[in-house]
């Protein structure tokens, strides 16, 4: 995987990346994934999902949980992050083993006339520089089903002293391990409203560091509502 391609780094830090987050930020943000599939996903039919940037697959089972009929595309970048996602389907959901479709690659592994009714992002798009960011998010709303939900967990912009510290060493950590290109939060929700997206917010975490997010259209919005 190119070195252009920031999140392909994760492969040097997928054994230890779950047990590292839960040391600094404990259950949060966990609990803001939650908040967001419980805030935008729907629960019945058979809805197509894309989780971009999966990680090590526990979503997975918050997903299937929640909508048992989702027909999932798990997009991943680094081969080891995706090699524990299999193993964690195989594991906890064998029975949805054909729901679940992984993916090895970034966005430019999206076919050009794949539509979702759900897109997924946890704590993927802080990772990037503005620049690589606007291209990122152009390319996945291009494959969101008209109507459809953005969920989105993530760090939210500092508003404290020790914020601004915490992201600091995290940016610095993740880009000695990983070779992430983004060096502090970019505009997440400014690309995202690029988009013609608006914000139904589901919660905050970890003394409101965390957010969690649903983006649409504002008559998709008030439909959902």
């Amino acid at each position: 995987m190119p070195a252009s391609l920031p999140d392909s780094g994760f492969d040097y830090v997928a054994v230890f990346y779950d047990p590292l987050a839960r040391l600094v930020y404990g259950r949060a943000l966990q609990r803001a994934q939650q908040a967001a599939l419980a805030a935008g996903l729907p629960t019945t039919g058979r809805p197509r999902v894309l989780v971009a940037g999966g990680g090590s697959g526990w979503v997975l089972g918050e997903v299937l949980s929640r909508c048992p009929g989702a027909r999932i595309v798990y997009l991943e970048a680094s081969p080891r992050m995706l090699a524990r996602s299999r193993a964690w389907l195989a594991r906890h959901w064998p029975q949805a083993a054909g729901q679940v479709e992984f993916r090895l690659g970034t966005e430019a592994a999206l076919q050009p006339t794949e539509q979702f009714e759900v897109l997924i992002t946890f704590f993927l798009l802080d990772l990037f520089a503005p620049r690589r960011l606007r291209q990122l998010v152009a390319r996945l709303g291009a494959a969101r089903a008209p109507g459809g939900a953005w969920l989105l967990a993530d760090f939210g912009p500092p508003r404290r002293w020790w914020h601004r510290l915490l992201l600091r060493l995290m940016y610095g950590f993740f880009g000695l391990t990983t070779g992430i290109s983004g060096r502090q939060r970019p505009p997440i929700e400014a690309e995202l409203a690029r988009l013609g997206l608006h914000p139904a917010p589901a919660g905050q975490f970890f003394g409101q560091m965390v957010e969690a997010s649903v983006w649409r259209e504002s008559g998709a919005e008030q439909a959902a509502g």
